[in-house]
Order: C-alpha cells, then sequence, then structure tokens
C-alpha cells in the first residue's frame, strides 16, 4: 500500500535506535543506520517498511519483500533473505505493534476533525461543566450540566456527554458518540457512533402490555479501556455495568445492564452479552457470539467465534459451538456430522449411477 495523507510515514528512526526501543537484537549491526519510516505486509513491504512474521508459512510472501527491516523470531533466521536485516525477538507481534506505535503514533486513536485546537466556539459547554486545562472540544459536540472532564481529554465533533459524566483524562471520545450516566476512567478511547449509558431492556408484564423498568444504574469503565465504533453498553438497572481495566470491544457489540467484564478481556465484533452475566479476567469471545444472561464465565475463557454460551464456563477453559461446550466436544460433533454428510452424498451419487 502507498503512503496517504491519513496516515503519512514518520520521519525516520534508524534500525540501531528502534532495536533499543523495542528491546530486540539486531542481527546485523552493519545496518544499523538504516532508517524505517512505516510498517506494511511482508509481500508489499518496500524500502523504509518493516514487517513480521510469525512462522514458515510467510516464506512465499519473502520473495517479493523488500523491506528495510523484518521482526521475527531467532528460530526463524535463515529464511529471512539476506538483503533484510532481522530485528530477532521471541515475541514479535508485540514487538511490531510498539513499532507501529512508535511510527504512526496518530493511528492510535480518532484523528481530530478539526485543525482547531482548545474549546470550539461551534461546541455547546454548560455553564456548570468543569473542564481541565488541555481539554479539547470539537465544533457541534455537547457537554452537559455538571460534567467533568479531565486534562488531555478530547471530545470529537457531534459527540454528547450527559449531565453529570466524569470522564478521566487523556481519553478519546470520538465523533457522534454519545455518553450518558457514565464514569469513565483515564486513557479511553470511545470510538465513532458508541453508544454508552442508554437505558437497558428491561420489561414487565402488565394487564395492558408491557411495563418499563426504571433503569437507574451506572456504566463505571475503567482505564485504559477501548470501546470500538456502533457498540453499546447499557447503563445498570439498579446495579452498575462495569467493563475492567484494559479490556478492548471491538465494533458493533452489545453490553446488556449490569454486566461486569473483568480486566484485559477481548470482545470481538457482532457478541452480545445478556444481562447480568459476569465475565472474569483475560476472557476471549469471538465473534458474532451469543453469551446469555445471568451466567459466569471464569478467568482466562476462550470461546470461539460463532457460539452460543447458555451456562456458565469454569475459569481456564476453551469452548465453542452452539450450545458451547468443551472444544475437543464440539469439534469432535463436527467432525462426525462432516462425515455423515459426506456419507450421504456417497450414497446419493451411488444410486444416480445406478440408475
Amino acid at each position: 500500500m502507498d503512503h496517504n495523507e491519513f496516515f503519512p510515514p514518520h520521519d525516520g528512526v534508524s534500525l540501531r535506535e528502534l532495536a533499543a526501543h523495542l528491546g530486540v537484537e539486531l542481527l546485523d549491526e552493519r545496518a544499523g543506520d538504516e532508517l524505517v519510516r512505516s510498517v506494511s505486509p511482508v509481500a508489499r513491504a518496500r524500502k523504509g517498511d518493516i514487517c513480521y512474521i510469525l512462522s514458515r508459512k510467510s516464506r512465499a510472501d519473502l520473495e517479493t519483500c523488500e523491506a528495510s527491516a523484518i521482526l521475527c523470531d531467532p528460530s526463524l533466521k535463515s529464511i529471512i533473505p539476506d538483503h533484510i536485516p532481522v530485528l530477532a525477538t521471541k515475541k514479535p507481534h508485540t514487538a511490531f505493534a510498539e513499532a507501529g506505535a512508535l511510527l504512526h503514533p496518530i493511528a492510535l486513536r480518532p484523528s481530530p476533525v478539526t485543525s482547531q485546537s482548545g474549546i470550539s466556539p461551534a461546541a455547546f459547554v454548560d455553564p456548570t461543566a468543569r473542564l481541565e486545562p488541555g481539554v479539547e472540544i470539537e465544533p457541534m459536540a455537547v457537554i452537559g450540566a455538571r460534567v467533568e472532564i479531565g486534562s488531555g481529554t478530547r471530545i470529537a465533533a457531534g459527540a454528547v456527554i450527559g449531565a453529570d459524566v466524569k470522564i478521566g483524562r487523556d481519553c478519546t471520545i470520538a465523533s457522534g458518540a454519545s455518553v450518558l450516566s457514565a464514569l469513565i476512567g483515564n486513557n479511553v478511547i470511545i470510538h465513532n457512533g458508541a453508544r454508552i449509558g442508554q437505558d437497558g431492556f428491561g420489561y414487565a408484564p402488565g394487564p395492558k402490555g408491557m411495563l418499563k423498568i426504571v433503569q437507574v444504574g451506572r456504566v463505571i469503565i475503567q482505564d485504559h479501556v477501548e470501546i470500538g465504533a456502533n457498540t453499546t453498553i447499557d447503563r445498570g438497572t439498579m446495579d452498575d455495568t462495569v467493563i475492567g481495566e484494559g479490556t478492548k470491544i471491538d465494533n458493533q457489540v452489545q453490553v446488556g445492564h449490569n454486566v461486569r467484564i473483568g480486566r484485559n478481556c477481548g470482545i470481538v465484533s457482532g457478541v452480545g452479552i445478556a444481562g447480568s452475566t459476569r465475565i472474569g479476567n483475560g476472557v476471549m469471545i469471538g465473534g458474532a457470539s451469543g453469551v446469555n444472561g445471568h451466567i459466569s464465565i471464569g478467568d482466562g475463557v476462550q470461546i470461539a467465534a460463532m457460539s452460543g454460551v447458555v451456562a456458565d464456563i469454569p475459569a481456564g477453559q476453551t469452548y465453542g459451538g452452539i450450545p458451547a461446550r468443551p472444544i475437543k466436544d464440539f469439534l469432535r460433533d463436527m467432525a462426525e456430522i462432516m462425515s455423515r454428510s459426506d456419507d450421504r452424498a456417497k450414497r446419493r451419487g451411488d444410486k444416480k449411477n445406478d440408475g
């Protein structure tokens, strides 16, 4: 991919400096003055780019690689072409992420929409709101009564921050997002169009139909959380909905009222989590999965994509399927289903040949 105006290349970092920054080993010190400016996939990498590989499966991509450096495990050094300097590390994926953050810092969070700094005269800020120095408010954003916002935080164009919301320092609330009935920690990123703190889905049967149950809880988002575009997180009914420190939530995820998600979890797009579920620390949930309400998922659980979780899962387990079950059971069941399908297809073919 050619460089573009959205994410221009870095002025240049020498491989010697980059190796020191990443804590990796530059295997050929003679390449120490080589400059890297951007990141690239292996097959399309050109001079000035850095890329990475995780296994020998990338050998074919190396045939067209002209990168200025490649990150890889020391055991893969032998497959790297001689003209490409090697940065050796046991954790190339992590090192590549750190290199990308150094070379393209503006791509780490939503970029400003306008070139203005400070508080735009086209924004509405309630006179009772309290903003620390260094807060940026872009045009058409609305800051409600008694809101508190910490220094270094940017509220982007068209975002709405409801009354009494508190937002910590160095946060980014992107364009079109709304944050209501919420307490937000430090260094939180909320992407475009996310909806935080609207009421949850709670009704009781009545003589004339469904009666709305009031939702008077909050959403509490701890430090270093990232929430994707168009994701919705409902406030609690009478307790709080909580997103734990360091958790990353993808686009278009639904988190129901009273859900509590632990620290350092990863939740991929299309996941729906029903109300009052408890999710432990370090849990990974694959895309398009559904999680039943009022259940508990233990620490370190991994849930395969497109699973349906209907009951508690003990800590440390890997589950998949509908209903979700231990991954070995799921894979065995799938193998049996595929085998039976193949047998039926073969019998149909035999009948046609007999005819």
